[in-house]
């Protein structure tokens, strides 16, 4: 695993561990939505992860645009479909996207190698 990816994926996890053993029902309840929310249903998992990665992208966050990246290319996105679905997210919120679009980019290779 590139090493990029890999502490991006540490960093979570470690973090992910201390907010959850904090046990605020809120947040608990937050995160189990968000797991709920990407799950297979009458879209596909797929179909779902470049949904985030839109929105993630729009709203110009960057570790939302990595976590939606690497579950993209984990169910079957291909590089030209990040691509386009990246397209989608940079005419909807404007020029101010293309610096998300870069990162994305270089995630996206780190993600392939």
């Amino acid at each position: 695993m590139h090493k990029k990816v890999q502490e991006f994926n540490d960093y979570r996890e470690k973090m992910n561990g201390k907010i959850l053993a904090a046990d605020n029902k809120v947040i608990k309840r937050i995160f189990n939505l968000d797991t709920n929310a990407f799950a297979a249903g009458h879209l596909p998992v797929k179909t779902k992860e470049l949904l985030g990665l839109v929105a993630s992208a729009v709203l110009r966050c960057d570790d939302c645009v990595k976590y939606h990246l690497e579950a993209a290319k984990k169910n079957g996105v291909s590089t030209e479909e990040m691509m386009e679905t990246m397209s989608i997210a940079n005419l909807i919120g404007g020029t101010i996207v293309i610096p998300h679009l870069r990162k994305a980019v270089e995630y996206w290779e780190a993600l392939e190698e």
